[in-house]
C-alpha cells in the first residue's frame, strides 16, 4: 500500500514550522539557563505570575503544562525545594493546593521575562509585520482543539 506524500508546500510550511519552533525554543531556553531555570520550570513561574498573589490550583497548573500529575508534582517539588513557589490549602474548598510565588520566585520571573521577551522579539517579532502576526494567531486559533475554547 503506497503512503500518501505531503506536497511540496505543505512538506515546505511543516519543515519551516518544525525548524522554526526548534532554533526559538533552543535560543531562548539557552537565554534562562543563566538565570538557573529550564523552560518548563518558566513556564509554571509565568503562569503564577499571570495569576497574582492567589495563585493557581495545582491541577490547572498541571493541565496548562499538558503534564502528568506526577511530572508535574515532581517539578512543583523542585521550584519549593528552591524557594520559588509555596503550597498552600485551597481557600475554596480545603481539599485540593494552590501554588503561588515566593518572593524569590516573582523576583526570578522578572529576569526571566525580561530575558525571554527580549529573546522573542530579536528571534521572533521583530522579524514578522502585523499582518504575519495576524495571519500566524489565524492559524493558531484554527489548530487549537475545539474544547479549548470552554477550558481557557
Amino acid at each position: 500500500m503506497a503512503s500518501e506524500r505531503l506536497s511540496g508546500l505543505e512538506d515546505e510550511a511543516w519543515r519551516g514550522f518544525l525548524f522554526a519552533h526548534d532554533r526559538i525554543w533552543r535560543e531562548v531556553e539557552a537565554g534562562l539557563a543563566p538565570l538557573g531555570v529550564s523552560m518548563a520550570e518558566y513556564s509554571v513561574l509565568a503562569l503564577l505570575g499571570e495569576a497574582g498573589r492567589d495563585g493557581m490550583r495545582m491541577t490547572e497548573l498541571a493541565k496548562r503544562r499538558v503534564m502528568s500529575t506526577g511530572g508535574f508534582t515532581r517539578l512543583a517539588d523542585r521550584l519549593e525545594r528552591r524557594g520559588l513557589i509555596e503550597r498552600r490549602r485551597s481557600a475554596d474548598d480545603g481539599r485540593g493546593f494552590v501554588a503561588v510565588l515566593t518572593r524569590d520566585g516573582r523576583a526570578l520571573l522578572r529576569k526571566a521575562w525580561k530575558q525571554q521577551h527580549g529573546d522573542l522579539r530579536r528571534l521572533f517579532f521583530d522579524r514578522l509585520d502585523e499582518d504575519d502576526l495576524r495571519n500566524l494567531s489565524t492559524v493558531w486559533a484554527r489548530l487549537a482543539p475545539e474544547d479549548d475554547d470552554a477550558t481557557s
